[in-house]
C-alpha cells in the first residue's frame, strides 16, 4: 500500500468513526495504519536531518552527527 493510499483509508475510517462509529477491527486497521504513517514521517524527517550540514562562523563545515 502506497502512502497515498494509506492517507486515504485514514481518511475514509475518520469520517466512518464521525458518521457511524468503527467496529473493532476497523479500530485496529486505523490504529495499525496511522502508527504506519507516523513511522513514515519519523524516519523521512530523521533522513533529511541526516543529510544537513552545519556551516560554523569560522568557515568550517560539519555533518550533523546521527542521534540514536
Amino acid at each position: 500500500m502506497t502512502m497515498e493510499e494509506t492517507i486515504k483509508r485514514i481518511n475514509e475510517l475518520y469520517h466512518k468513526s464521525q458518521a457511524d462509529g468503527l467496529s473493532e477491527e476497523e479500530r485496529a486497521e486505523q490504529k495499525e495504519l496511522r502508527q504506519k504513517y507516523i513511522d513514515s514521517v519519523k524516519g523521512n524527517l530523521r533522513g533529511q536531518l541526516e543529510n544537513i550540514s552545519i556551516q560554523r562562523p569560522n568557515g568550517t563545515i560539519e555533518k550533523v552527527k546521527k542521534i540514536k
